[in-house]
C-alpha cells in the first residue's frame, strides 16, 4: 500500500513538468500577413471599337491604349488612359478615327477568387479626326465593366466593355469597345 500511493504522489508531483513539456510542442499562433496592395502600374489595351454616330455610317475599328495608373487598396484604383481608334469607314472615301485622354477611377471587388470583377468611370477630352471634314475636339467620357484576373504578382490580365462618347457639336461619336489589356505593377 505504501508503494501505491508513493507512486500516486510521484504522478502528481511530475504532472506540471508533464504539461509544461507538451505545451513547448504547441505551434505558435499564425501571424497574419500584410497584404500590401498599393502600388503603380503600367497598362496596354488592345479591343475592337464599335461606333455609332450622327455625322456618318456606324463602323468598327481596331482600338489601341495604354496608362499609368495607381492602386490604393484592394477596391479602389485610378489612372489615366489615352485610347485611340481608329480607320472607321464612316463614309465613301471617308475615315475617321477619335483620340480620347480620360482620367479613370474605379472599384474592384475584390475576393478569394483567381477573378475579380471591376467597374470604373472617367473623365476627360476627346479629338475627332473626320478625314476631309477636318478635326474636332471636346469634352469626353467613359464607363467600364470587366474582369481582371492575377496572372502573377505583379501582372494582372483585363477583359472588359468600355463605353465611350466624345461630345462634339453635330455628330456626337459613341464607342463600345469590347477589349483585353495588361496591368504591369511595381
Amino acid at each position: 500500500m505504501k508503494i501505491f500511493k508513493f507512486i500516486l504522489l510521484a504522478s502528481f508531483a511530475v504532472l506540471p513538468f508533464a504539461a509544461a513539456a507538451h505545451a513547448a510542442d504547441v505551434d505558435p499562433p499564425p501571424v497574419a500577413e500584410e497584404n500590401d496592395v498599393t502600388s503603380f502600374y503600367l497598362r496596354g489595351d488592345l479591343g475592337w471599337s464599335f461606333l455609332e454616330w450622327s455625322g456618318g455610317d456606324d463602323d468598327s475599328a481596331l482600338m489601341l491604349g495604354g496608362g499609368v495608373g495607381y492602386q490604393f487598396n484592394e477596391n479602389m484604383r485610378a489612372d489615366i488612359t489615352a485610347d485611340w481608334a481608329g480607320d472607321y469607314d464612316v463614309a465613301p472615301g471617308a475615315d475617321m478615327s477619335t483620340t480620347t485622354v480620360l482620367g479613370n477611377l474605379y472599384f474592384d471587388w475584390a475576393n478569394d477568387t483567381a477573378f475579380t470583377p471591376y467597374v470604373g468611370a472617367g473623365l476627360g477630352y476627346g479629338w475627332v479626326d473626320d478625314g476631309p471634314s477636318g478635326n474636332d475636339s471636346g469634352l469626353a467620357y467613359g464607363l467600364t465593366a470587366g474582369v481582371s484576373m492575377g496572372l502573377t504578382d505583379n501582372i494582372d490580365l483585363d477583359v472588359g466593355y468600355r463605353f465611350r462618347d466624345i461630345m462634339i457639336s453635330g455628330s456626337d461619336p459613341r464607342e463600345h469597345v469590347v477589349s483585353a489589356g495588361v496591368r504591369f505593377n511595381f
